[in-house]
């Protein structure tokens, strides 16, 4: 990140902050949306644009390896994982009256002091800060030269931790078969 350089300012937006904003706003829409939303799989399908507007926002910001990522992941694994669990178990389709709690109030004043929390400590951290979008930011050789030279330990930790964590849910789902057909 470079410093703002000359004629830079909040006053004077670029077409891409405009669009960053813009972006922002929809994204923030479909989340809220997706959190209030009664029927659950409006709420993933909320989810999905809400997430989709994520990967626009890191478009914007030139990291493209990011943002598909984003896309693949996300979008493409974790939601479709999340609309066939609902649509293969018994969840219901319609509106779900277990789909409120009525604490709202509660969850609503909660949300709104994290939010202000995370808004102050992220202005405060980079109030001086600039992102230079002339140059690449996520593209996959910066990404993987990061990776591979400064994190190849904790990566290749993480990726024990998840072989194991499978191997883990594979022996519970087998041990709970196996006391079914007994």
């Amino acid at each position: 990140m470079a410093l703002a350089a000359e004629g830079n300012g909040f006053l004077s937006p670029t077409g891409i902050e405009i669009a960053f904003l813009l972006v922002g706003l929809v994204t923030l829409g479909a989340a809220v949306i997706t959190v209030t939303s009664r029927q659950l799989v409006h709420a993933a399908l909320w989810l999905v644009v809400a997430l989709g507007g994520i990967a626009v926002e890191y478009l914007l910001l030139t990291a493209e390896l990011i943002a598909w990522v984003q896309v693949l992941i996300y979008v493409g694994s974790v939601v479709v994982l999340l609309l066939f669990g609902l649509m293969l178990t018994k969840a219901p389709i319609g509106r779900s009256p277990d789909a409120d709690s009525g604490n709202r109030t509660v969850a609503l004043a909660v949300a709104l002091a994290a939010a202000a929390t995370l808004v102050t400590v992220v202005v405060d951290a980079f109030r001086a800060a600039w992102i230079n979008l002339d140059e690449p930011q996520g593209d996959a050789t910066t990404i993987g030269a990061a990776l591979f030279r400064h994190w190849v330990l904790p990566f290749e930790a993480l990726s024990v931790l998840l072989l194991a964590a499978l191997v883990g849910a594979i022996v519970i789902s087998r041990r709970k078969k196996e006391k079914e057909a007994r």
